[in-house]
């Protein structure tokens, strides 16, 4: 994906324009709420070397369950995101779809206007 090899430049890039977050997000709600996904898989759809992405999906995903977009998984049950440890699983959060479509028929409505 990036030819820069300092890693450091690329997650910094990712992290900053935002698309670890869009990338859980797009993922999480492709699946729907009744599914998870593995933080790898975010990692995999964002870089080749995707292991040196793992530590900033996990921050990611704890940013946007704190902010009630997705839901972090452990052993199958919700977990609270600060402090979580081992492995999870990450799932778009009922809230965040309704967020989701509440936006959507905004946009609709103001596209509509005359």
């Amino acid at each position: 994906m990036n030819p820069d090899p300092n890693p450091a430049i690329l997650i910094r890039s990712l992290i900053q324009t935002g698309r670890v977050e869009a990338e859980i997000l797009r993922l999480t709600e492709a699946c729907g709420p009744e599914k998870s996904i593995c933080p790898s898989e975010v990692a995999r759809a964002l870089d080749t070397e995707w292991q040196k992405l793992t530590s900033a999906v996990r921050r990611a995903a704890i940013r946007l369950a704190e902010a009630g977009r997705i839901d972090i998984l452990r052993k199958g049950r919700r977990v609270e995101p600060r402090g979580v440890k081992g492995v999870i699983r990450l799932r778009i959060a009922k809230l965040g779809i309704a967020k989701l479509v509440a936006a959507n028929v905004d946009a609709d409505t103001q596209g509509s206007t005359r």
